[in-house]
């Protein structure tokens, strides 16, 4: 009777411990910005269990940290200075202290207006120069310090310049420990390449539908799939992998059939599990939602979601899928969404003011 009474004990225990973990779990995270306004750099935050956000507190001043991420096993953070001078932007890191940011190096991304940033585990940073049309290379030792600029891999101009009549380079993904792939608005192309010897080595390029405008992408959770936003004609396109290569399959539309008015595209995330796609419309000012299929390569849209305000730059879902952030740039705003794991809809939570805000990034 007393082995029984507890073992019931035990489990009371074991399920109110449960419960006060989920209670006090919370989502802190970093947000970039652009400092022509009330913004004054970098800024970190928490959305708590139920949805609401904490208040938001500056971490670090800098020039327009327009996207960051983290490195060196995420005990360093990396942003960008989306700036031109001298024909160069730069790119900052810090170390990640209980007390907030602590600056420790900085260096050249190697052309104009770096607008994206990622790390590999083995200390291979790539910035991409949206107006430089360029990726720049540095590297990031232990100790969170920056390398001199390694190397520049530059972008052709565009072979159709009644659409894009340059090369813009918007975002750069790491495909593996030494390959990479750079999506270019300008030429209308996603570049492969691969690092070695401290360079940059272009091994293929893949040409979008005409006009597309490709920005950013994200990779199916467990197949060789890559989904690109294309922010000029408000389209996702499902690019796969086969022996010879990668390949663009097909494409769908981001906005309502009767929808007519301009609006461009700017971010995309898959959810966990692979089942759901996400994609932010500029001007539509709209989550699209989208069901994919049980081989990844079938994408049907299934719903808006309005995003509370104007001009949804950038975001993010929390790390296990529970909400979805929109950074709204030009309402200057952070909106909050519940998301549903069963049907991919999306339900209003809260919102919090932000100056300029543009790249959420989840602890």
């Amino acid at each position: 009777m007393i082995n029984k009474l507890l073992h019931l004990l035990l489990i009371v225990a074991l399920l109110s411990s449960c419960v006060s973990k989920e209670e006090n779990k919370s989502y802190p995270f970093y947000l970039g910005t652009y400092t022509d306004g009330e913004s004054k750099g970098i800024y970190q935050g928490v959305l708590k269990n139920d949805g609401t956000f904490d208040t938001l507190q500056l971490a670090a001043e800098a020039n327009n940290p327009s996207f960051l991420c983290f490195a060196n096993q995420g005990k360093s953070l990396l942003a960008v200075g989306e700036v031109n001078v001298e024909g160069t932007g730069t790119v900052d890191s810090y170390q990640i202290t209980g007390n907030g940011l602590k600056h420790a190096s900085t260096s050249i991304s190697g052309g104009a207006h770096p607008c994206h940033i990622i790390s590999n585990d083995k200390g291979d940073v790539l910035m991409a120069n949206y107006t430089g049309g360029n990726l720049g290379y540095v590297q990031i030792d232990n100790d969170g310090n920056l390398s001199d600029l390694l190397d520049v891999a530059q972008h052709n101009n565009s072979s159709n310049p009644e659409q894009q009549n340059k090369a813009h380079a918007h975002s750069a993904w790491m495909l593996g420990e030494d390959k990479l792939v750079a999506v270019d608005l300008g030429i209308n192309q996603l570049i492969f390449y691969t690092v070695k010897n401290n360079e940059l080595h272009r091994t293929d390029s893949l040409l979008m539908e005409q006009g597309a405008g490709p920005r950013h992408l994200t990779f199916h959770p467990t197949k060789e799939i890559m989904y690109v936003v294309n922010e000029l004609n408000s389209t996702v396109s499902v690019v796969t992998k086969d022996n010879k290569g990668w390949k663009l399959l097909n494409s769908i539309t981001t906005l309502p059939m009767n929808y007519s008015d301009k609006s461009y595209c700017a971010d995309i995330h898959i959810s966990n599990d692979g089942r759901f796609l996400y994609a932010s419309n500029r001007g539509h000012n709209s989550i699209a939602i989208f069901k994919l299929d049980d081989t990844g390569q079938a994408l049907k849209l299934i719903g808006h979601q309005d995003v509370k305000g104007e001009w949804p730059r950038n975001f993010s879902l929390t790390p296990d899928g529970e909400y979805l952030v929109v950074a709204n740039q030009h309402s200057n705003n952070l909106v909050a969404f519940k998301r549903s794991d069963q049907t991919g809809q999306l339900s209003f939570s809260s919102e919090i003011k932000a100056g300029s805000p543009v790249c959420m990034l989840f602890k």
